[in-house]
């Protein structure tokens, strides 16, 4: 789908009187919709088309992506209202995303589009060398996922492209859950990731959102930087090994991995042997808080614990569960601590900010009887790059305590 050439050949709709146009213009990219002027024409624009928006004086303040069935209900795509969305449009945005993640990796594994942040509103790619995976939640990128597709082939040069259709942001926008082959083969087995001097294997197809999470490579890092050798790791919420690797890549002694999901620790074992630590890596299948109950009644001792579990808190009404749960977690976490050992507890509720979830997770150590030493706060890393008007795009937050 092409745009139209012109803002008179689009719909227009109009910020209230009392919405924040001053926010608009300084870099907010969304508009709720208790904010539009709300008739029978704006509520009749289709899901995903795009829009010229007004101010209360009908002056133009850029491009936008409507969904009248979203509470989200145009995101900003161009200051210039009269840009047209098409295959260019995409590449220029592309090119210049490739660009940062080229200076700053050595290998085509990586974040190459983190949504907002990087001026495509409800887009996520994520790159595993030859292939990239496409999460298109937001109405207008499926409207134009065409032109999507063909710039991110040009761009990157990738013979692979997926689209990953699952999670509940698409649920949010009216989108189906289909996921499909834009371009290439579907890939019939894991792809190796060298990430930290460990190598992860990552599902693309059937695994969890794209299949790697590439935001906690850096809090990967700092971890590892707190192992002693022989160190005992205990890696829980641990997906497909991603801190326990990294920190038996450093030295580590031995590690126990503790998910969920059986199709993830296996993908973890399989990491483990390509990183030749597979006799020193072991998992544990089964609810966390119930294994994690279970080493503390069997008297298990680590140097260092690692947590990093799924959004407790992914919205404003599940937040105070969430800040029980993230406290739990840390009471159960810090009691497995050894004596002057570490402890990594992890957030992705954009939700809970850092205050909320660094009260809660000091509210647990000390429940457990521990005192601790807050050595480090990390984040996600640089190819998820912050837009600073939307908190949302900063939702990762590492706390790292010596106990």
């Amino acid at each position: 789908m092409t745009a139209p050439s012109s803002s008179f050949d689009r719909p227009r709709v109009r910020l209230k009187p009392k919405a924040n146009a001053r926010a608009i213009r300084h870099g907010a990219p969304w508009v709720y919709d208790n904010e539009i002027v709300s008739d029978r024409r704006t509520k009749a624009i289709a899901p995903g088309s795009l829009a010229v928006l007004e101010d209360e004086a009908r002056s133009p303040l850029g491009l936008v992506a409507v969904n009248p069935n979203s509470r989200i209900f145009c995101r900003m795509l161009d200051r210039d209202p009269d840009a047209v969305v098409d295959k260019d449009w995409f590449a220029q945005r592309l090119s210049r995303a490739l660009a940062l993640r080229e200076q700053l990796f050595d290998a085509p594994f990586y974040r190459l589009i983190h949504a907002e942040g990087d001026a495509l509103p409800g887009v996520i790619i994520d790159r595993f060398g030859d292939t990239c995976v496409v999460q298109p939640n937001a109405a207008w990128a499926e409207t134009h996922l065409d032109a999507l597709s063909e710039a991110l082939a040009e761009v990157t040069g990738v013979s692979t492209i997926l689209k990953n259709a699952s999670g509940r942001t698409r649920a949010l926008e009216g989108l189906d859950d289909a996921s499909d082959v834009l371009r290439g083969d579907l890939p019939t087995a894991p792809v190796a990731v060298p990430m930290n001097g460990a190598t992860y294997m990552a599902d693309l197809t059937g695994g969890q959102k794209t299949g790697l999470f590439y935001d906690q490579r850096p809090n990967h890092a700092f971890a590892a930087r707190l192992v002693a050798p022989g160190a005992r790791v205990l890696d829980v919420f641990s997906h497909v090994g991603g801190f326990a690797l990294a920190m038996l890549a450093a030295g580590g002694g031995s590690a126990l991995a503790v998910d969920g999901s059986a199709a993830a620790l296996s993908l973890a074992e399989n990491g483990a042997r390509e990183s030749g630590v597979g006799d020193v890596f072991s998992i544990r299948q089964g609810d966390a808080f119930e294994v994690m109950t279970a080493l503390v009644d069997e008297g298990a001792q680590f140097d260092v614990v690692i947590c990093d579990p799924p959004a407790f808190a992914p919205s404003k009404q599940a937040l105070d569960p969430g800040l029980r749960a993230y406290e739990r977690v840390a009471r159960l976490a810090a009691s497995l601590v050894a004596e002057g050992g570490y402890l990594g507890l992890c957030s992705c509720s954009h939700a809970a900010d850092l205050g909320k979830f660094r009260t809660a997770c000091n509210r647990g150590i000390g429940r457990a009887g521990r005192s601790a030493q807050l050595l480090h706060t990390g984040s996600a890393g640089p190819d998820h790059p912050q837009l600073p008007q939307l908190a949302e795009t900063g939702y990762l937050k590492a706390l790292f305590y010596r106990l």
